[in-house]
């Protein structure tokens, strides 16, 4: 969980910051008040004057306790540090992470009131933007009342707030709010790293204290010189070193790179973007058509109704709980599924793709594919979210090397506190191993950012070797790396599944190809390393290491 959802009504008691500065494991965060807030009824002038002193923080220990942290003048001139909480608005109106209705106002109080007292030689003023125009606004305003340095919390995750402001050249510390911000913080920083800005610093971590620890170093900045540097250092001193290998055997059924190659030329990807058919460029070899919504929609309504009932009761029965989700959504998913396999028999296809949201929300499908391209997963076949053509080719490509183990296609997520890795979907096969290997525990689930239609929580292997992937036809590259499955965290924030790895490598480098490659990566269980380089090698194509 984000540090962000800290429990701030009773945690920060003596014994919260221990010796290795991290936190115990009670990060739930209480309401201020228990009446039902409304959506954008917070003004900037309110928000600010709510921001004082959180006394619920007074018991703190000294940020001098914590490995790593700068020293804190609290003589003379206080240094003025301006707070920008990037998001769409105090409470969320519109499907995005975290989700629909989330009240953001009680993390940005609190975390305020925690700066001020934590940092009592700072002056510290908060305030939101939402978009560039907002952020440049910000940007002017400060050339005439000046701050030392800026904190920008990434709270939702495309507001192009940051990169406005780190090019004011004054220190920014960027903070990931998780499962909340953390797409645009990934992309967003990995585009400051390679422009080697060295007046942005990171924080991407659950636990407060990383936070607190870097704060400090405002201080020590001569305005931006170094300060991005100087948290990289404190961030490494307090990532965990790495921890076990994987434990669990697992080895998987493997094509030989020739084989592959051959089948996947014989493999179709299926994409529906919009209402427009064309037959596009091969990816990795692999042919791929565009077909229209509508064509999806007549074989959603033509499914049999007996039959996409027989499927809703299998779905009902298997899972351990359906939550929020009525049979007769069960019944449209389990006709969505039906539709779907139809139009791949139609087309001779082996994976589909489908612009969900914007189908769904445009009135051209009407239910959400994800619990019909979970059950195309468990049967070797390929179903692939948002229309995302590159991941659904990765997906099926190296599902054909392992003989029909399924691709996880997810949303990273990454916590150095931890030194994990947090791959975040609402759609996951439950049968990691492939079609005939065990199947695990799942859970049929709202879609998590609308809080609408059917999805799915599944509950993946621990102890397991895994290898993400992502393929570029334009650049001939496999992008690459491979994480140790430890655990599957059941935050409410963000998509339903959510699978915890420990990298294997360099978690520091894990920041760096996030704007060259986009968010999405296609995880697979098993050590796939020689064969993924033995198949690049035949294809003519180059294995990039992100980690």
């Amino acid at each position: 969980m984000s540090f962000l959802t800290s429990n701030v009504t009773k945690q920060f008691m003596p014994d919260l910051i221990k010796s290795s500065g991290k936190m115990k494991n009670d990060t739930t965060l209480k309401p201020v008040n228990s009446s039902k807030p409304q959506a954008g009824n917070l003004s900037r002038r309110s928000f600010l004057s709510s921001c004082g002193f959180c006394a619920a923080c007074a018991a703190l220990a000294p940020l001098s306790f914590l490995p790593g942290a700068a020293p804190v003048p609290v003589v003379g001139k206080k240094l003025k540090i301006k707070i920008i909480y990037s998001l769409h608005a105090p409470v969320q109106n519109q499907p995005d992470w975290p989700n629909t209705g989330f009240d953001f106002r009680p993390h940005m109080e609190r975390f305020t009131g925690l700066l001020q007292k934590q940092f009592p030689g700072y002056q510290f003023i908060a305030m939101m933007a939402s978009g560039p125009e907002e952020a440049g606004k910000i940007a002017r305003e400060d050339l005439k009342d000046p701050a030392d340095g800026f904190i920008v919390f990434q709270m939702n995750c495309w507001n192009q707030v940051v990169n406005r402001i780190s090019e004011t050249g004054k220190p920014v510390l960027y903070v990931d709010f998780q499962f909340g911000g953390s797409g645009g913080f990934l992309v967003y920083n990995a585009a400051f790293l390679r422009q080697n800005k060295p007046n942005v610093g990171f924080v991407a971590s659950s636990d407060i204290n990383d936070l607190l620890a870097s704060v400090g170093y405002f201080s020590m900045s001569a305005g931006g010189a170094g300060f991005g540097k100087a948290v990289a250092e404190v961030r490494r001193k307090r990532t965990p070193v790495p921890g076990k290998p994987a434990t669990a055997g697992d080895k998987p059924d493997l094509l030989s790179a020739d084989d592959c190659i051959a089948r996947m030329k014989q493999s179709k990807i299926l994409a529906v973007q919009d209402q427009n058919a064309k037959i596009a460029s091969p990816l990795m070899m692999m042919p791929v058509e565009f077909i229209p919504f509508s064509e999806v929609s007549d074989a959603w309504s033509s499914a049999g109704k007996d039959e996409a009932r027989s499927i809703a009761e299998k779905w009902q029965k298997e899972a351990r709980q359906a939550t929020g989700v009525s049979f007769a959504t069960l019944e449209t998913s389990a006709a969505m599924y039906l539709g779907m396999k139809s139009v791949l028999r139609k087309h001779g296809a082996s994976a589909i793709t489908i612009n969900c949201l914007g189908g769904f929300y445009g009135g051209h499908i009407h239910a959400y594919p994800c619990l019909g391209f979970h059950e195309l997963n468990n049967e070797g076949l390929v179903g692939g979210c948002e229309c995302d053509v590159n991941s659904a080719a990765t997906m099926l490509a190296f599902s054909i090397l392992t003989n029909g183990r399924p691709g996880y296609i997810s949303d990273p997520v990454i916590d150095t506190s931890k030194r994990q890795i947090i791959y975040a979907h609402c759609v996951a096969s439950n049968k990691s191993f492939g079609p005939k290997g065990p199947s695990g525990a799942f859970d049929i689930m709202t879609h998590s950012e609308d809080r609408q239609g059917a999805s799915v929580r599944s509950i993946l292997p621990e102890g397991y070797m895994t290898t993400s992937l992502q393929l570029n036809e334009e650049r001939k590259e496999i992008l690459f790396h491979q994480a140790v499955t430890v655990g599957n965290d059941p935050d409410d924030r963000a998509c339903r599944t959510k699978l915890c790895a420990e990298p294997v490598g360099d978690i520091e480098k894990l920041f760096t190809m996030w704007d060259r490659w986009g968010w999405h990566r296609v995880t697979f269980y098993g050590d796939l390393k020689g064969p993924v380089y033995e198949l690049a090698g035949k294809a003519g194509w180059k294995v990039v290491e992100e980690a």
